[in-house]
């Protein structure tokens, strides 16, 4: 402990404090802390997307047993690794214990999310990147002696870098680690909002260095062009039929999970019935399998009924709720922008004469928005991610999906008290 102090008294630490710039040494510690989780998201990356590789290769009734065997996989992993815990725990540390995420539990949240997301799981790697990264930001800010909100600040920061590694905007996975701590406060923790833009900028570089992923946007929608008045008209009815989608969704939610707390066994039993119950779904609908990355630009390109995708919509809403409810581990952001877009195909069929990038868009923005309470940081994603160059009328749908949404938050540990 000592030893780490004192490394931080060498000169560089003692110029940045005495220098006549903004540049101060917490500057650099935050820097380091996104370096390091640009490293380690680039490494999770690259091994996600190996053994993906390896297990897609199995199609047909074979993607039944996979699944299921990778439930058995994913429950051996938690019950003799240990309960790593899920994105309700990492906000409820923030907000209630400090700030403070144990790391003893990463090596089971890593595998155990790697399986699951690999072998075709209805859940993204956000949450694992978030709970890796903010546990070394936490352990970090420990060994050189932080307390009270500068320890809460640099746990804050690493979430924050964890995010923007995947959605590759420095701004929106900032806001995201701070919006998603509680649903009614848009910033609580304002105090972190520039220790989480510095380690979300060093991440993002590091892991683009490190990775083929380039910096245009993910998924390829057709160029939103603004129209009127009349968009904004739409966005509000676009976000109304979002929050819908979202209470559906909570409303599948409580079902399986008071089904699964019902089975009193232990968890690699549950993870292995959420398995096979999700191979099953896959078998019959293919593009339910995996947490939607890839099989988003398919949605945008795929011809189909009004049934087609809302029966589609209706299975992916199961296969991410089951993904949760039976132990699987895994992160719902990008699976929701994949069922709003799905939503938005639907309706598409009742809008006929409105532009389809801008249905989605909208639908995307306003179920995510719906579900996890971030409508700010939610907007600012999408803008990336799809290339949208006017984001505000998704904005309002974005809004709108959010104050129509249910008042019980998804995620238990964003609401107001313990």
């Amino acid at each position: 402990m000592d030893r780490i102090q004192s490394f931080f008294k060498n000169p560089i630490f003692i110029i940045s404090k005495r220098n006549p710039f903004m540049l101060s040494r917490w500057s650099i510690l935050y820097v380091l802390l996104g370096i390091f989780a640009g490293l380690f998201s680039a490494l999770f990356w690259k091994c996600l997307e190996y053994i993906t590789k390896l297990l897609s290769n199995f199609e047909g009734q074979s993607i039944i047993l996979i699944m299921t065997a990778s439930g058995l996989l994913i429950g051996l992993i938690i019950y003799f690794l240990g309960e790593p815990g899920e994105i309700s725990l990492v906000i409820d540390n923030i907000r209630f214990r400090g700030g403070k995420l144990d790391p003893k539990n990463n090596p089971s949240m890593a595998l155990s999310s790697l399986l699951s997301i690999s072998s075709g799981g209805s859940a993204g790697p956000e949450a694992p990147l978030v709970q890796i990264t903010g546990s070394f930001g936490s352990w970090f800010a420990e060994k050189i002696g932080l307390e009270g909100e500068e320890l809460r600040s640099m746990t804050i920061a690493g979430m924050a870098a964890g995010f923007t590694s995947l959605f590759g905007s420095p701004l929106g996975g900032a806001l995201f680690a701070l919006e998603i701590l509680q649903h009614r406060h848009v910033v609580e923790y304002y105090e972190a909002l520039l220790p989480a833009f510095l380690s979300s900028c060093s991440a993002y570089f590091v892991f683009l260095f490190m990775t083929d992923i380039g910096i245009g946007p993910t998924w390829e929608f057709p160029q939103y062009i603004p129209g009127g008045i009349e968009d904004f008209q739409y966005a509000i009815l676009f976000g109304i039929a979002g929050a819908l989608v979202g209470w559906v969704f909570y409303g599948i939610f409580q079902i399986t999970k008071f089904s699964f707390s019902k089975i009193r066994l232990p968890i690699f039993v549950k993870t292995t019935i959420g398995g096979l119950l999700l191979g099953c779904i896959a078998y019959y609908e293919p593009l339910t399998r995996y947490f939607g990355h890839d099989q988003l630009n398919e949605i945008v390109v795929s011809k189909g009924s009004w049934m087609f995708f809302g029966v589609l919509a209706l299975l992916k809403i199961l296969s991410i709720n089951i993904t949760v409810s039976s132990g699987w581990r895994g992160g719902i952001i990008i699976p929701l922008f994949f069922l709003g877009a799905v939503s938005g195909r639907f309706f598409m069929d009742f809008f006929p004469s409105e532009n389809e990038s801008f249905l989605l868009i909208c639908l995307m923005a306003s179920v995510n928005a719906s579900v996890t309470k971030t409508p700010i940081s939610t907007t600012i994603l999408l803008t990336g991610l799809t290339g949208v160059s006017n984001f505000t009328p998704v904005l309002f749908a974005s809004l709108t999906g959010y104050f129509l949404s249910p008042k019980a938050p998804f995620i238990r540990s964003q609401a107001d008290s313990v």
